[in-house]
């Protein structure tokens, strides 16, 4: 039977993770990964390196293998994303038990009849664009090539690309539930620019952190073809649900290199 709804939870370690049906933890950059005895990394999870994927860009691409992963081997008329350390949240919320908190099937199944588009809520920078805070805690010029990329292969979508990228908000974290068909469209734009940014941005002496590129050009990407489906009467306003979420980070940590990347142009060095 064809589910109404699957979600993986994307994640590189074992964690807790919630045990409703409709999610399913994936390992992300499974392939290639050995124990000391050289037998393969097994969680128990599901796996982005098993039927057709991209496991093994993993360190450049990070949790979008799973959304790869996802798109080409699960077959339901709702697919999502979420991270092992941000959720989206239902009306049990907890702020001391994140997985509790989770939003239920129940909760979402009367909202997949009026909503196509499920995003996090906007996350704001009001002291910055998306430009220009990419371009302080990463490197701006990828966000150039990006736009090479679109004004080549998907003119139409160059005023969203620019709308998008002055804006000081962003449905952030590659967290999104979409109906299939918007799935599969996303994906196939998506990927075709991902790719040819792979190939054209300077891989050379970049940190672990740092090489994570592809998703964090997602997160913007992500935006940007909302924005291009709107303008084109796909989808309305009406039909994208913002969800509040919950995520583990270290706050005193995010604001300060937040702002050393504003004011004293440091770069982001590791996750939060």
């Amino acid at each position: 039977m064809l589910n109404d709804i699957k979600i993986i939870v994307a994640t590189h370690k074992r964690s807790a993770m919630p045990k409703a049906d409709i999610y399913l933890p994936l390992h992300v950059g499974a392939a290639g990964k050995y124990n000391d005895d050289g037998s393969p990394v097994d969680f128990g999870y599901a796996r982005d390196d098993s039927g057709e994927n991209i496991s093994d860009k993993n360190s450049n691409f990070g949790t979008q293998t799973g959304l790869f992963w996802a798109w080409k081997n699960l077959d339901a008329e709702y697919k999502g994303l979420v991270h092992y350390r941000r959720y989206f949240v239902g009306r049990k919320k907890n702020k001391n038990d994140m997985i509790a908190s989770v939003i239920s099937y129940d909760e979402l199944k009367p909202m997949l009849e009026r909503y196509k588009i499920f995003v996090p809520k906007k996350r704001r920078y009001y002291i910055e664009t998306l430009y220009s805070h990419y371009a302080h805690t990463h490197d701006g010029k990828h966000f150039d090539i990006v736009r090479e990329i679109i004004q080549k292969d998907c003119p139409e979508y160059l005023r969203a690309f620019d709308k998008v990228l002055r804006r000081r908000w962003g449905y952030m974290f590659n967290m999104m539930i979409l109906q299939k068909d918007l799935m599969d469209d996303y994906c196939e734009w998506l990927f075709n620019i991902l790719f040819q940014a792979y190939e054209r941005i300077d891989k050379t002496n970049l940190s672990a952190f740092d090489s994570r590129f592809c998703g964090r050009i997602s997160e913007i990407l992500f935006d940007v073809w909302i924005e291009r489906k709107l303008e084109e009467g796909t989808v309305s306003k009406g039909q994208i649900k913002e969800l509040p979420y919950m995520e583990d980070v270290n706050w005193k940590y995010k604001i300060k290199v937040f702002l050393s990347a504003k004011f004293l142009n440091k770069k982001y060095g590791a996750s939060s």
